[in-house]
């Protein structure tokens, strides 16, 4: 099985961990996180080194997800990615074997799909996003990059969520929308 390494050791990381071992595409080589954490464990994963590790474990390790969550502003896991990329590793897309993704969706390289999330047909996801644990992305949706559509949220038909978007957990977003970048509350009614 190929490994990966994860970004970012907190709460986040704990409900990718859940979903990567549940898609069983990964096995979890270890977690980056802070230097003063060197050691410790998330869930049952090592804390095997710092971003500044980045460089040298990638000539060990091919993949790497950012696990760094999303709620104020994204500039966190923008910067993680863009520095895995420049190390040139592979971002794969996680998904939630219990979701639903539609055959008909485009997905880009490291996005997250929780646990329950729903995606329809003609919805197209960008890359480094989080799609979490219950939330709806209707038919022909646009998440542009580096969004978190949070818990519960839901996103109708033909919208367009622009990057660097946080749509807060239950929010609604209503049909035909352009939502401009910024942090919406949880409990967002959108129109």
């Amino acid at each position: 099985m190929r490994e990966i390494i994860l970004v970012g050791g907190g709460g986040h990381c704990k409900s990718v961990i859940d979903v990567i071992e549940q898609e069983g595409k990964f096995e979890i080589a270890g977690v980056i996180d802070n230097n003063l954490n060197l050691g410790d464990k998330v869930l049952n994963y090592e804390i095997i080194g710092c971003d500044d590790d980045l460089k040298n474990l990638r000539k060990k390790y091919e993949f790497a997800i950012v696990t760094v969550g999303q709620i104020k502003s994204p500039n966190i896991r923008i910067k993680l990615f863009n520095l895995l990329k420049e190390l040139k590793f592979k971002l794969p897309i996680i998904i939630s074997p219990r979701s639903y993704v539609s055959k008909y969706t485009e997905i880009g390289e490291g996005t997250v799909i929780m646990h329950d999330a729903l995606i329809n047909a003609g919805a197209k996801i960008g890359k480094n996003c989080i799609i979490n644990t219950k939330a709806l992305i209707e038919h022909d949706s646009i998440v542009e990059d580096n969004c978190h559509i949070s818990t519960g949220a839901i996103v109708n038909g033909n919208c367009l969520i622009k990057k660097n978007t946080f749509i807060g957990s239950n929010s609604l977003v209503v049909n035909n929308l352009t939502v401009e970048t910024g942090f919406y509350k949880a409990g967002s009614l959108i129109k």
